[in-house]
C-alpha cells in the first residue's frame, strides 16, 4: 500500500517537473513577444520546483522498498585471501565489469 502511495507522488512529482518545463518556455516565449530580457524563471516556478524535490526525494526513498541483508555465507559474497598478507582483502563487486587496463597513452 505504501510504495502504490509513494510511486504515485513519484508520478505526480515528474509531470509537475514537466509543466514547471512548459511553464518556463511558455514564459520566455511571451518575454521575446514583449522584447524584455529573460533574467530568470518566475517565482511560482522556482517553488514548484522545491516542491518537485522534496516529492521526488520521498519517492526515490521510499519506492526501492526495504534494504535486504546480505548473507557471509552466500557464493556471491565471497572473500578471497591473499595468501601473503592476510589483511588484504578482495571482494567481488560491480566495478569488476570495467576493463582492468584502459590502454590509455600519456605523451
Amino acid at each position: 500500500m505504501a510504495m502504490n502511495t509513494s510511486f504515485t507522488i513519484g508520478i505526480i512529482a515528474i509531470s509537475m517537473l514537466l509543466h514547471a518545463a512548459y511553464s518556463t518556455i511558455q514564459y520566455r516565449t511571451l518575454l521575446k513577444i514583449t522584447e524584455v530580457e529573460f533574467t530568470g524563471p518566475p517565482y511560482e516556478v522556482l517553488v514548484e520546483l522545491m516542491l518537485v524535490m522534496v516529492l521526488s526525494l520521498f519517492a526515490g526513498l521510499t519506492v526501492p522498498g526495504n534494504f535486504r541483508s546480505i548473507l557471509p555465507d552466500s557464493d556471491e559474497n565471497r572473500v578471497v585471501f591473499v595468501p601473503s598478507n592476510k589483511n588484504f582483502m578482495i571482494f567481488n563487486h560491480r566495478g569488476m565489469a570495467f576493463p582492468t587496463e584502459m590502454g590509455l597513452k600519456l605523451n
